[in-house]
């Protein structure tokens, strides 16, 4: 049975999917795979190819810092262990054509996946809390949305959650209580969007007309108004949750307003943790 050793500096994705396409080409080679991820220094290098050496293994490596490559390539020389380079060559080719050497930082396919899949869980997250959907997973949202319809909470929830956020929106309609989960979470995680009266029964009247409907008080100013004013005295009971007014207002300068008071929260509170120290 052959051993192969996988070094690398990452969390070895890379060389383990090169080396399983490889080996589908010897369907009948017995063969078993060592891992060994994180690998970055030389200690731990010495540390592989000793072991490699004992079990009469090669080694399979994807390291990007050009220095532990020609460390990897001594030290397996002077343990007699064959060794494949397979990010060496690949980045020596690219440093040729682009005219630009690489940036030798480890794990940052690993950074580039971890992200991508944040980003799915947090749409998913968004999509399961939108509307008030859900409200006994209000606390594993980092923020919460409040407002009327029209306010923009399920665009704005889908905008910072594609930014990696766990987002959750929950609607004020006129004489129906807000769920009490909403009050048991952190203040700091919860914004309330508002507009004024006549702008907002414009938007209002605008969706109603797309969608064929005739006006009803949804889009009458003066009910609108009055829908603020009960929304204001939901906002009033708890008077740590950011304000925020969405009035002429895009998305994207919205999501930064929010992300703007979360930045400012939290060098506060790093402040106090500072002082307290």
């Amino acid at each position: 049975m052959a051993i192969i050793y996988i070094v690398s500096d990452g969390t070895g994705r890379t060389a383990s999917q090169a080396l399983s396409a490889a080996l589908l080409q010897f369907p009948s080679q017995d063969v078993e795979i060592v891992l060994h991820k994180e690998v970055r220094s030389k200690v731990k290098i010495s540390s592989a190819v000793r072991d490699a050496a004992k079990q009469e293994a090669f080694i399979v490596h994807t390291l990007v810092s050009n220095e532990l490559r020609e460390f990897m390539i001594t030290c397996s020389r002077q343990h007699n262990v064959e060794t494949i380079d397979l990010m060496g060559p690949l980045l020596g080719r690219l440093s040729e054509k682009l005219i630009r050497s690489p940036s030798e930082k480890p794990g940052l396919f690993s950074e580039l996946n971890k992200e991508y899949f944040q980003r799915i869980d947090a749409m998913q997250f968004a999509f399961q809390h939108d509307d008030g959907q859900r409200p006994e997973g209000l606390n594993k949202a980092e923020i919460v949305l409040l407002g009327v319809s029209r306010t923009f909470k399920t665009p704005l929830s889908i905008y910072l959650a594609f930014k990696g956020w766990f987002v959750a929106n929950v609607p004020i309609v006129q004489g129906i209580e807000p769920p009490h989960e909403l009050f048991q979470i952190p203040p700091d995680r919860v914004f309330c969007l508002t507009n004024n009266a006549h702008n907002l029964a414009t938007l209002r009247h605008s969706r109603l007309e797309r969608l064929g409907m005739g006006t009803d008080n949804y889009a009458n100013p003066s009910y609108v108004s009055r829908e603020l004013m009960y929304a204001q005295s939901v906002f009033n009971r708890e008077r740590r949750w950011a304000v925020i007014r969405v009035t002429n207002k895009p998305i994207e300068e919205i999501a930064s307003e929010i992300l703007a008071v979360i930045k400012s929260k939290q060098t506060d509170n790093d402040e106090n943790e500072d002082r307290s120290s």
